[in-house]
C-alpha cells in the first residue's frame, strides 16, 4: 500500500507545527528549554514516536488512576513523554516534573490551536 503524496505532506506539516508548538511552549514555561528549531524538530519526532509506542501501554497500565482522577493523570503521562524526549535529545531540557506537567498542558493547547488553524486554512 502506497502512502499518498498529500498524506506525506500533511504529516510533514503536522511535524513542523508540533516543533513550532514545542518552541512556543519552551518560551512560555520556565524550566523548559529548546535550543533551536533543529532540536525542536528532533524532540517533536521523538515525542511522536514515544506517544505512538509507549503512551498506549502506559495508558492501559495506569487506566484506574486516570479514571479516578477524571483524566487529569493523562497530563502526567504526557509530561513523562516530554521528560523522555528531553532525556534523549540534546538541546532540549526540562528541569523537573512540574515544568514537564505544566508544559504538557500548554503544549496540548498550543498544538490544538495550531492544528485547528491548519485545518481551517488547508
Amino acid at each position: 500500500m502506497r502512502v499518498s503524496e498529500t498524506t506525506m505532506i500533511h504529516s510533514l506539516i503536522i511535524w513542523l507545527l508540533n516543533a513550532a508548538a514545542l518552541m512556543v511552549t519552551s518560551h512560555v514555561i520556565k524550566g523548559m528549554q529548546v535550543n533551536g528549531f533543529v532540536s525542536a524538530l528532533l524532540a517533536a519526532l521523538v515525542l511522536a514516536v514515544a506517544n505512538h509506542f509507549l503512551l498506549p501501554i502506559l495508558t492501559i497500565l495506569t487506566l484506574p488512576l486516570t479514571v479516578v482522577t477524571l483524566g487529569i493523570f493523562w497530563f502526567i503521562l504526557y509530561g513523562a513523554m516530554l521528560k523522555i524526549s528531553a532525556a534523549v535529545i540534546p538541546g532540549f531540557t526540562i528541569n523537573g516534573w512540574l515544568p514537564a506537567i505544566i508544559g504538557s498542558i500548554v503544549l496540548t493547547i498550543i498544538q490544538w490551536v495550531f492544528r485547528a488553524a491548519f485545518e481551517t486554512f488547508a
